[in-house]
């Protein structure tokens, strides 16, 4: 079982509601306008829909929404973020059990960096375990995994299909590419250098700024293809004040606020996530105005 992973793929919110209950409904809404943007895939429960706080069952009941509203038109990814082999077990057969087509799992990271045959050790066995095709998110300051490493897991773990790095890294990112890992897809998550990513090669991106402007993204990723590199970078630039409005420790809270600006539904954060204040609201209005997708002096 593999799957190819390329172009826009969007990691969705989770909406729930003010007593932190999963809301079905508006996240099927938020998959259906991020389809009709044209991505290419789509990314539910991981980092921006606060998968770090979800339970087994929260999570099913979010995959299965997306898997069935997407309809197998793209393909769907789930994210893990726990800290044991036989968590992660116990929610990779869950998830694979509610028909998505990919897991996207952080390395273990609670406490100690495993060394690298630790690393390679614990992916090998996931993909044995579970038998669905695995994106490594080496987003974890901490517990970075290296580029060479992540070659190797990919090289020759054939369930190990992308590898998305995260983290602000470029260099890292640059240094993967040019090892030229065979076993699978290099997909960006470093938001304020999408263009930059394409530019060195990343076969696309999974990032958070993907969520808040799905077709601004897309037309970044077109003209990339099709070597438009002066429409590139004015995207680029209209994108940039969106990732720095957004980012920030209560980033899913921010991101929730950005939709709402666009007459969208991403609900409340899960408690207990820090509230947006008015300045960090402020910064994203005024963003959203310099991309273009709210109209001046929105809010």
């Amino acid at each position: 079982m593999t799957v190819d992973l390329a172009g826009i793929i969007p990691p969705l919110v989770t909406p729930f509601d003010r007593d932190g209950n999963v809301r079905a409904d508006a996240l099927r809404a938020e998959v259906r306008l991020h389809l009709d943007a044209g991505v290419h895939g789509i990314c539910v429960t991981g980092s921006t829909g606060e998968g770090a706080a979800l339970t087994p069952e929260d999570s099913v009941q979010v995959a299965r929404a997306a898997v069935a509203e997407a309809g197998g038109s793209v393909p769907v990814i789930s994210g893990i973020i726990r800290d044991s082999t036989r968590d992660v077990v116990r929610y990779g057969l869950a998830l694979k059990e509610a028909g998505v087509d990919a897991l996207q799992i952080t390395p273990v990271h609670y406490l100690f960096k495993p060394d690298e045959e630790t690393t390679f050790g614990y992916f090998r066995e996931l993909a044995d375990e579970i038998g669905l095709p695995i994106v490594i998110y080496n987003v974890v300051p901490w517990a970075t995994i290296e580029p060479r490493t992540l070659a190797r897991i990919m090289n020759e773990v054939p369930l190990v299909v992308a590898v998305k790095q995260s983290g602000g890294d470029i260099h890292a990112l640059s240094e993967l590419l040019q090892l030229g890992p065979t076993g699978g897809r290099v997909l960006t998550a470093i938001d304020d250098l999408l263009y930059p990513s394409f530019v060195l090669g990343a076969q696309g991106a999974v990032a958070a700024t993907l969520t808040v402007v799905p077709q601004l993204c897309v037309q970044l990723w077109d003209a990339y293809r099709r070597d438009d590199h002066q429409a590139a970078l004015d995207l680029h630039n209209r994108l940039l004040p969106v990732w720095q409005a957004i980012s920030g420790p209560n980033m899913p809270a921010r991101i929730k606020v950005a939709l709402a600006l666009q007459g969208r539904d991403g609900g409340a954060p899960r408690e207990p996530m820090s509230p947006v204040s008015e300045a960090e609201r402020a910064g994203l209005v005024a963003a959203l105005e310099h991309a273009g997708v709210v109209p001046v002096a929105a809010g």
